[in-house]
């Protein structure tokens, strides 16, 4: 990853008459940088995405891709790969055709052998786009994008509808790409991907950008858990949150502290903590305190 912006949007708005989707966003995404862009729904993620691969223009604000205007299509597609959420093959072409033409409207070079073979697609080459499944066309939906490794590539949910194996696969495919320095834009419901893959992570709400940074800087304040089941009557050395059914909860923002005293107290004690768990804070955690 460099210092190079390859997206950047300066106070960047959005609007369908009198309802604005995207409010005042400021984004940079840097070259080799693999981005995920998240939020609620409705919250403007998929009229951002659709502006920066210059399907819209803003209402007001700039957008910069790859150093250019995104509208500017015969200098900037050619270095954009796009894996949109349903592309709407044509159902009478094969694999291998869908993969050619796609190809060759992207202006890249590639071989269509390479790309299907990177996909898990060969076997299917020959298969009419109609009688793929749901699964299978997602894979060609990936394929047509990363054609000629472009630069920017957009990943809109692409990890729908396909089995674990796929899943892994693709992401393999992924990783692949990040070594050759491509910059990657990814959205996803699958919060785990993100979690995993993502350098840096921004949460949209209701059109603004609320939260941005990488996942140790967004979990920082959040609060981890320890949950447990203790013998009744004993004050314990952390306050608990709650107790339910026998089950005490801890909720604190310094995990290994109040665990190391929980564990330190009942080895002392030589009480046993039955069922105990200790689970850091998440991104789904951050997810769902946007909605608070």
């Amino acid at each position: 990853m460099t210092s190079t912006a390859i997206v950047e949007t300066t106070d960047f708005s959005y609007s369908y008459g009198a309802f604005t989707a995207v409010q005042s966003l400021s984004l940079t995404v840097r070259e080799g940088e693999l981005y995920a862009l998240l939020g609620t729904n409705g919250a403007g993620k998929t009229t951002t995405l659709e502006t920066l691969e210059g399907h819209r223009r803003p209402t007001s604000g700039s957008v910069r891709v790859l150093g250019g205007d995104p509208a500017d299509r015969s200098r900037i597609r050619p270095r954009m790969g796009v894996m949109l959420q349903e592309a709407g093959f044509a159902g009478d072409l094969t694999v291998r055709e869908t993969v050619e033409l796609t190809g060759a409207i992207s202006g890249r070079i590639d071989s269509a052998d390479r790309v299907l073979d990177d996909v898990g697609l060969a076997a299917k080459s020959d298969v009419r786009v109609g009688q793929l499944s749901g699964g299978e066309k997602r894979r060609l939906d990936f394929a047509s994008a990363v054609w000629g490794t472009p630069e920017l590539l957009f990943l809109d949910e692409p990890t729908t509808g396909l089995d674990p194996s796929a899943r892994d696969a693709l992401w393999s495919v992924v990783r692949s790409l990040r070594e050759d320095g491509v910059t990657i834009i990814l959205t996803t419901h699958y919060l785990e991907e993100a979690q995993e893959n993502a350098d840096r992570i921004g949460l949209m709400h209701r059109g603004v950008l609320q939260r941005e940074g990488t996942l140790e800087e967004l979990v920082r304040d959040e609060v981890s858990r320890i949950t447990f089941v203790a013998p009744p009557g004993r004050e314990l050395p952390v306050p608990p949150t709650s107790t339910e059914n026998g089950v005490v909860t801890i909720e604190t923002k310094h995990l290994q502290r109040d665990l190391t005293a929980l564990l330190s107290w009942a080895d002392r004690e030589s009480i046993r903590l039955d069922r105990l768990a200790a689970t850091n804070s998440s991104l789904a955690d951050v997810f769902r305190s946007l909605a608070d």
